[in-house]
This record gives C-alpha cells, structure tokens and sequence, in this order.
C-alpha cells in the first residue's frame, strides 16, 4: 500500500474546493495502489499543482506532472506505484489551421472548447500562433473535438496534423538580478516593478500579488527561496537564489521572470 512518509500529514485547507482537491488524491493514491496501475488527475492549473505537489510528496510513491510538452503550464498529475513514461500520460494533441489574417485568441479557442460541454479541467495547455494553433486536451475527447469544431466564432478552422502547423512550445525564461535590503513581499515586488513604496503597497493591498498562487496582501510578508510570486500585469516570477551579500550588507538575489 502507498503510506505517509512522515508522520505530520499537510492539514486540510478549509476551502471547499481544496478539500475535493486533496480528495480526489486521496482516491487516486488508494487506487494505484490496490491496482498497481497509475492513475491521473487534471489538467490541473499551476494552483492546483503546488498544493498537490506538497500534499503527495508525504507519500511513499512516484507522482510527476506532464502537459504534453515541456515546460507547460496546465499538467496532468500521474499517481503510481512505478514510474511511468511521457507516452502514457493520457493525453491527445489538436492541431488547427487558419488563415493568417485572422486573429483568434487564446480565449477564442477556450471558449469554443467550452461551449461542447468540455469540463476545464479536461483542457490542458492551448497555443496560438499566427495562422495556427495546438490544444492538448484528455485523450478521450479528442476525436470528439475534431468532430465537432470546424469554426471559431466567424473563423473557418481545419483540423490538421503536427507537421502542417509550425507552433512554438515552451516558456521563455529571464534572469534577472537584483540587490535589495530585505525579503520583504513589498522590497521585492517594488525592486521588480520599479514602483515607488507607495504606489508598491497599493498594488499589494488591492489583492494584484500571489505568493505561491494565494492572494498576499500582506505587505511585510517574508518571501523565501523557491517561492513563486505572480504579479497581476507583470507576470510570474521565482525566487531563485539569495546570491550573497554586498559590502552594506544588502541582498544580492536571483529571480526568474516567466515570460
């Protein structure tokens, strides 16, 4: 049987909706185990990701998150009692065409999957390029996608293969370095923004920063390593480094800026 690897088990939040998260862990881990098959949860949204990443690391067993590609955003979680390959992630790519002097969105592509009757959590990551645009959704669905979409919004699509559609994967990551007097959530996101302190804490208080994907409006709150700070309007970012201390004992920090 998957059992606790620690002896202090990560509490329940008391949000409905995180107590069916965990729940639904719970019966993935029970399955693998009786079954000795790997079971999946999602696409799951990077939210969703952190918490079960924290709550299942407490358990004796293999769990890894896969999109479709590297580097994705919204993952599918696999819970086993063995390792498992990319290619049993139960997930299907679609691919559309369109011409170039039509601009379709993100949203656009979102919401026609939506108005099927498809569950988000059954739409992982969607791409769009100029002319083209890839959707990876749960396998069983994807022939039901390519059946029935054949317009988004006004827009005539085609349903085509992988090598028709030259589409761009992966996010673009930047270091950044910066030299600040504390970890404080308002030092940091000022030393980011470039926003003065009083215009920092605004942004703060107005609920516009997350600390590992939960509204912080606490302005002295201390970051630490490895936290993932999202700024509404500037993007996600990570505390990747404390780099040392300068000669008037300032930070040196390295951060990552996900673009």
């Amino acid at each position: 049987m998957i059992s606790s690897t620690n002896s202090s088990k990560v509490a329940y939040t008391s949000d409905k909706e995180d107590k069916g998260l965990y729940s639904r862990a719970d019966d993935a881990l029970r399955l693998s185990s009786l079954r000795k098959k790997p079971f999946f949860l999602g696409f799951l949204n990077e939210r969703e990701q952190f918490m079960l990443k924290n709550y299942i690391s407490q358990f004796d067993c293999f769990c890894r998150f896969y999109g479709g590609y590297d580097g994705a955003v919204r993952n599918i979680l696999s819970v086993s009692v063995y390792e498992i390959d990319d290619n049993i992630f139960p997930i299907d790519v679609v691919y559309f065409k369109y011409r170039k002097s039509d601009a379709l969105s993100h949203r656009d592509f979102l919401g026609a999957l939506m108005n099927l009757g498809i569950e988000r959590s059954s739409i992982g990551d969607i791409i769009v390029n100029e002319g083209c645009a890839v959707c990876y959704v749960r396998q069983e669905i994807g022939d039901y996608v390519r059946s029935q979409i054949s317009k988004i919004g006004r827009v005539g699509v085609k349903i085509v293969s992988g090598n028709e559609c030259n589409i761009t994967t992966g996010c673009n990551i930047e270091s950044l370095s910066f030299i600040v007097n504390s970890m404080r959530l308002d030092v940091i996101v000022a030393a980011i923004t470039g926003l003065s302190r009083e215009k920092t804490a605004a942004l703060i208080l107005a609920g516009k920063t997350f600390v590992n994907y939960t509204e912080n409006k606490n302005v002295s709150h201390i970051l630490k390593e490895d936290d993932i700070l999202t700024i509404r309007g500037n993007g996600k970012f990570i505390i990747k480094e404390q780099a040392g201390v300068t000669k008037k004992g300032r930070l040196k920090l390295i951060i990552e800026h996900y673009r």
